[in-house]
């Protein structure tokens, strides 16, 4: 099958039923390679004359885009769908969407470096605030006017408005920005969800590795959504009193909330709460009140047994760590970034005022932390494009650094794997008190890069 390369995109138009077998006979690897040729930057599978797939017929499809994309860095996915379509694949794949979505050919072009400068307003949303940010900081890169709404209810409102924009962007998704593990929320609490009945599968289902390494970047604040928990039985008990115990080690707290211990031993809850587990009947108990948040979530330093030296790997893929970074902020900051100096030591900050930072997490192929600490201005500038305006208000700075920071994790991710290296990241916790930060890292071996754009200091820290 032929594609039609247009403005940098190649798309296959399949047609009819898509299996297994079907789509095979369709479309080979010789194919797309020969696509990418054309000087395509993307190449993309267009289901309009589709009437029905199953997930054996993309599957053949989604194999083909990860040779692709690990030869060429090519972006890979599907386009021209309806609402029931984006939903089938979505639902498919919800444990490992690494491929684009584009609703349509059109939406796709907007994201092509081959198409750029046609200052286009587009008004876009998605329910994944990551996404929102990712596909902003992409559309303005490409020399767009994004127009970002916050809320579903914020866009049918904007929607409405005729002749506003240009293009109007929903049903899209950008591969590889991350994952979906847990919900961050302000005060830097990580939220888990459990439901129904708790057994010894927890152990298996739980992701007890996303877990240790937000301690490591950390998180000193697990929140266990238990709304939906019908009952527990001992197994699931003993698994969170090792929780709780582990998480100790770090001055961490766990907290459950809206647990009903009507079908649970009430000796259950005197026991996890001897294990030092808090609970909470609704949510807000704990998010709206910021004393409380603040005093639970707190930093502090990790035990001594938990720090590990660098390693080979990690030194050696250090360029892909600074690359995502620097290419971020540039652009985000209409700045060129000057390197000053790098340096294998402790981290170091000369200056501490006016400071944030933010840490984030890696573990898979390899394992560590970036630390990145910004001038406030910088973060500011920065934040404004994910904000829509210009704001003095430090919790939405902060909320929005992190959706910064999870953005150049998942570029770093994406590096990697063109490295045929594959990691997780976990969510960015921020910080607006360097002193907090530094009980964090203290003593720790890592790799120092001291940065400056327009002349304000920005520090890069690697370490495990």
């Amino acid at each position: 099958m032929r594609a039609v390369v247009k403005n940098g995109v190649g798309v296959f138009n399949p047609q009819g039923f898509l299996d297994g077998a079907a789509s095979n006979a369709i479309l080979s690897i010789e194919d797309i390679e020969a696509t990418v040729a054309q000087n395509a930057d993307m190449v993309l599978v267009s289901l309009k004359k589709v009437i029905f797939f199953n997930r054996n017929g993309l599957d053949a499809f989604v194999k083909m885009f990860h040779k692709v994309r690990a030869a060429n860095h090519t972006t890979v996915g599907f386009c021209d769908y309806d609402f029931k379509k984006y939903e089938a694949i979505t639902k498919f794949y919800k444990d490992d969407l690494s491929f684009s979505l584009f609703k349509t050919h059109e939406v796709a072009t907007l994201f092509s470096s081959n198409y750029k400068n046609q200052n286009k307003n587009i008004l876009l949303y998605s329910e994944d605030k990551s996404q929102r940010a990712a596909m902003a900081i992409e559309l303005h890169d490409n020399g767009h006017n994004p127009i970002i709404a916050q809320t579903q209810a914020e866009f049918d409102e904007k929607a409405k408005v005729e002749n506003a924009y240009d293009i109007i962007i929903t049903e899209t998704y950008l591969g590889q920005m991350g994952q979906k593990v847990a919900t961050r929320v302000t005060g830097n609490a990580i939220i888990y969800t459990v439901s129904s009945f708790l057994d010894a599968e927890i152990g298996n289902t739980f992701n007890i590795e996303y877990h240790n390494n937000s301690l490591n970047v950390g998180f000193r604040l697990f929140i266990f959504d238990a709304y939906k928990v019908v009952s527990m039985n001992v197994h699931a008990l003993n698994f969170f009193s090792k929780l709780s115990t582990s998480a100790a080690e770090y001055n961490a707290t766990i907290c459950f909330v809206g647990l009903n211990f009507d079908k649970t031993p009430k000796e259950f809850k005197d026991n996890l709460e001897d294990s030092g587990i808090m609970f909470f009947e609704q949510m807000d108990d704990i998010l709206q009140d910021k004393e409380l948040l603040r005093e639970l979530g707190a930093s502090s330093a990790a035990n001594i047994k938990h720090k590990r030296a660098l390693n080979k790997i990690t030194v050696t893929e250090l360029p892909n760590f600074i690359d995502a970074t620097v290419a971020t902020i540039e652009m985000m900051t209409n700045s060129q970034a000057i390197k000053e100096s790098a340096k294998v030591d402790d981290i170091h900050i000369e200056k501490r005022e006016n400071t944030i930072a933010s840490s984030i997490g890696f573990y898979g192929d390899m394992d560590g932390m970036v630390v990145l600490i910004f001038p406030k201005e910088i973060a500011k500038k920065a934040c404004e494009l994910l904000i829509g305006e210009e704001t003095d208000d430090t919790e939405l700075i902060l909320d929005t650094l992190a959706e910064l920071v999870n953005i150049v994790g998942g570029k770093v991710k994406t590096l990697l794997a063109d490295h045929h290296i594959s990691v997780d990241i976990t969510l960015p916790r921020t910080y607006l008190d360097i002193s907090s930060l530094l009980e964090i890292v203290q003593d720790k071996k890592g790799v120092q890069v001291d940065l400056s754009f327009n002349n304000d200091k920005f520090v890069f820290f690697l370490t495990r």
